[in-house]
């Protein structure tokens, strides 16, 4: 079987590593486990108590990831960070002890969830900023703020905005310094005190370390540079964070020596793909190796090659085939074998998909 391995000790160091960057700073912040999907056997090994110490909260985007974070340490807080469906408005309220929201009917569900369970539900209230994703338009804000602190089991802690997630617009510092100042506006007028301006994600970094982050932005979700290492910024390590933290191997269950160009009619194959081949090549052959793993489990455009001699060729739904090139190391000898290994260096998605497979094993170093 393929297997993904995850090197539990450096996500543990880079979580450790940010909750320290960010006390200098003054920020709290929230670590998104979302690429884990609630993984019991993850949130067991890595969130110990010494580790997530410093952390405001622990979120997701699914209800059953939250729920695996409760049954693993009830004592947890956790923050839902997309907005709600609204007929999950009790699971909400049960598993969830924040919640990002940018509809009005929804958040009068949240409230009448949280009186039947005699609890106060903290939110945060999302503004578009131009993403085009989640947010309450600006020029509503005013009066949907003033509604929501009408209802008794809600608790407004913050205003929030996401950016740099589905069409790329950075996080400026104008774009923040927007929702800083809706945050000094909203306070001002209702004469109340919004603890979180949440306009912080693992792409906003590197605007702390270069100074250009308004003062008042302090609180940041962060998922992808605790994992990996980087900032989708600009996908360059981040300070000191360990950006080997996941690899994944495949076992080579086939190697022969192969016909460069297919031999028959070639049209769309099982999966919706076809090739353009050169005809020149068509008694030419390289060698091939198949390895256990395919489109079900990982998307081939998201997994780099370790060993850059290897080349990509096909994949179907549960196998992948490599050309492995002159299959010899500088000394001359044989690099692969049947039953040789091939890694793999994986992306974000890549992770997230390969830890949903049930085809895959998860190794945990």
């Amino acid at each position: 079987m393929a297997e993904l391995i995850i090197h539990t000790k450096k996500i543990q160091g880079n979580i450790k590593y940010l909750s320290a960057y960010f006390d200098v700073h003054n920020i709290s912040w929230s670590l998104i486990t979302k690429v884990f999907s609630g993984d019991k056997e993850f949130l067991k090994q890595v969130l110990t108590d010494e580790v997530i110490d410093r952390i405001d909260s622990i979120g997701d985007s699914r209800l059953t990831s939250l729920k695996n974070l409760k049954m693993v340490n009830p004592k947890m807080r956790t923050i839902y960070i997309k907005p709600p469906a609204k007929m999950y408005a009790d699971d909400i309220v049960k598993y969830a002890d924040i919640s990002l929201n940018s509809s009005f009917s929804t958040i009068l569900a949240l409230n009448q969830a949280a009186k039947k369970a005699d609890k106060i539900h903290q939110i945060i209230i999302m503004i578009e900023l131009g993403e085009l994703r989640e947010g309450v338009k600006r020029t509503e804000l005013i009066s949907f703020y003033e509604s929501i602190f009408q209802l008794p089991s809600i608790e407004v802690i913050g205003i929030g905005s996401n950016l740099g997630c589905m069409y790329g617009v950075e996080p400026s510092y104008d774009k923040l310094l927007q929702l800083s100042l809706y945050q000094e506006l909203i306070s001002a007028k209702f004469n109340k005190d919004l603890k979180y301006v949440s306009g912080g994600t693992s792409i906003t970094l590197p605007l702390i370390e270069n100074k250009t982050i308004p003062k008042d932005i302090n609180h940041f979700r962060v998922g992808e540079a605790v994992f990996f290492g980087v900032s989708p910024l600009d996908n360059k390590q981040f300070k000191e964070l360990s950006v080997d933290t996941f690899e994944f191997s495949a076992n080579i269950i086939e190697l022969e020596d192969k016909k460069i160009v297919p031999d028959g009619i070639i049209s769309h194959a099982n999966i919706g793909q076809s090739a353009d081949f050169n005809e020149e090549n068509v008694n030419e052959t390289s060698l091939k190796a198949i390895l256990d793993f395919g489109l079900l489990d990982v998307d081939q455009n998201d997994i780099d090659f370790i060993d850059k001699e290897l080349e990509f060729v096909g994949i179907t739904s549960d196998m992948l085939v490599v050309d492995l090139g002159t299959n010899a190391t500088k000394e001359g000898k044989k690099k692969y074998s049947i039953g040789s290994k091939i890694y793999f260096k994986p992306s974000y998605m890549a992770v997230a998909r390969l830890l949903n497979s049930k085809f895959i094993d998860k190794k945990y170093k």
